[in-house]
């Protein structure tokens, strides 16, 4: 009897024979469709129950009517919300479009309007970022390009030529990397100081003793230290074992439970539901064929014996567009700093539930023409949730003390200087400085370059901890 490690193994001979064969037999290796199609429901669904959600809550004219003034994002300043009523009819669109690409209806048209469309409403507003609508953005541009569309669908029945029951495994796992992304990176974002002394898990738990059975504990040093440093586990680890089969399912319950807890503890909208179900892409693809008891009929199909130029464009545009999603996250190693208080390289970097910041700020202007000076407090103009979240990003201030020079000045705004006298706490320190209060911001270009005039954090966690 050979020994687990001998080529005499089945199991040991199946490992060599996937591992002798070229990456890109593997990845265009045929596996069945039935993943993305239950893929493609599941996005759907989320999506228009997302668009409801909006109209539920009626957030529509909270987020992009009410408030006189947005902030876009760098490079897209001149997106505007539409007038009238035209944001509620952008909504009923995107709902019809989830709803479209739900069913299969001309999928790869409701693909590409929801990823427009969707895009849209995020550039409109840094305020309200949010790592999952990055994510949904990213998901909808992929799925342009995967065939999800081919069974079970609107499409596959009106155009009987394009059903198939298996698609490239390079769909799927281009699915799997993104879902996997926040996971990994949310792990490698918690292997900092404060989390890794229990902030700002230590303030979130003291609020939150009403937890069904154990919030008792919410307060004790073994439960936050054991939800801080099993949640970066969990992040880190949750992949891999979710790739390997043995542990697969242990994974997926642990994952369905954080998930489900975070659902009680945060206000975190969709993000759980979406991603406990996108995380069960990582099962076998035949996995909802069989959970409805369909036969499989291709299983004589094989991977392309060789290389074609339409396979090599394939793999270079997803070798580029995956190293931009690799490498991106790393880019606020590049500024000076914490960047959970400076916020260079915070966004598109899945830095999730990671700090708590209160802030607050006023602008002092001044009429250079008159030497007259006079204090803004932004309350007077933005509504609270607006305020709270550019009180504390230092990009968000640089982009209204812009927005308050034009505003006054004019054709004259270079005879307004606009300061701010900016306050901030990271995770319960005191507050200290955020922008240095001598600069005059609305001379400060707009740039991804690091900013001279955001203050250092000088006051460590340690010393906020023994006080």
């Amino acid at each position: 009897m050979g020994s687990p490690l001998t080529v005499d193994n089945p199991k040991s001979q199946r490992l060599l024979r996937y591992l002798q064969k070229p990456l890109w037999r593997s990845l265009f290796a045929p596996v069945d469709i039935a993943i993305l199609v239950y893929f493609r429901m599941a996005f759907g669904g989320i999506m228009l129950w997302e668009v409801w959600r909006y109209f539920d809550k009626g957030w529509i004219a909270r987020y992009w009517i009410d408030p006189i003034l947005n902030f876009p994002y760098f490079g897209f300043e001149w997106f505007h919300p539409w007038p009238g009523q035209g944001m509620y009819i952008h909504f009923v669109g995107l709902g019809i479009l989830a709803a479209f690409i739900a069913l299969g209806i001309w999928y790869r048209v409701s693909a590409v309007l929801f990823f427009l469309g969707f895009t849209y409403i995020f550039l409109l507003e840094k305020a309200r970022y949010l790592n999952h609508f990055y994510l949904i953005c990213l998901i909808s541009f992929i799925l342009i390009f995967i065939p999800a569309h081919r069974a079970f669908s609107f499409d596959a029945w009106r155009r009987p030529g394009i059903r198939t029951q298996t698609v490239p495994a390079w769909t799927l796992w281009l699915l799997r990397i993104h879902v996997g992304i926040p996971y990994f990176y949310g792990g490698l974002a918690k292997i900092n100081g404060d989390w890794l002394q229990g902030e700002p898990m230590r303030m979130w738990m003291a609020a939150r003793t009403d937890f069904p059975l154990i919030g008792s504990f919410f307060t004790q040093e073994w439960m936050v230290y054991f939800l801080s440093y099993g949640g970066l586990l969990l992040d880190l680890l949750v992949v891999p074992f979710l790739i390997w089969r043995r542990t697969r399912l242990y994974a997926f319950v642990l994952a369905l439970t954080f998930h489900l807890m975070n659902v009680q503890l945060f206000d975190i909208g969709i993000f759980p539901w979406f991603m406990i179900a996108a995380t069960a892409i990582f099962f076998y693809p035949d996995w909802p064929r069989r959970l409805v008891r369909q036969r499989f009929s291709d299983r004589n199909q094989s991977a392309p014996a060789r290389l074609t130029p339409r396979h090599i464009a394939i793999l270079t545009l997803l070798g580029i567009y995956l190293a931009l999603q690799l490498l991106l996250p790393f880019r606020h190693y590049l500024y000076p700093g914490d960047a959970n208080w400076t916020e260079e390289g915070h966004r598109f970097a899945w830095h999730m539930k990671l700090r708590s910041k209160d802030a607050d700020v006023k602008f002092i202007i001044t009429n250079t023409r008159d030497n007259s000076v006079s204090a803004l407090d932004p309350y007077d103009i933005m509504p609270r949730w607006q305020v709270r979240k550019m009180a504390a990003r230092p990009d968000m201030i640089l982009q209204l003390s812009h927005m308050i020079a034009e505003d006054i000045g004019g054709d004259d705004k270079d005879s307004i200087e606009v300061r701010a006298e900016a306050f901030a706490s990271l995770n319960g320190r005191e507050k200290q400085q955020l922008i240095d209060p001598t600069v005059d911001l609305s001379k400060k270009r707009q740039s991804l370059m690091p900013a001279d005039w955001i203050l250092p954090l000088e006051i460590p966690l340690s010393e906020q901890l023994t006080e």
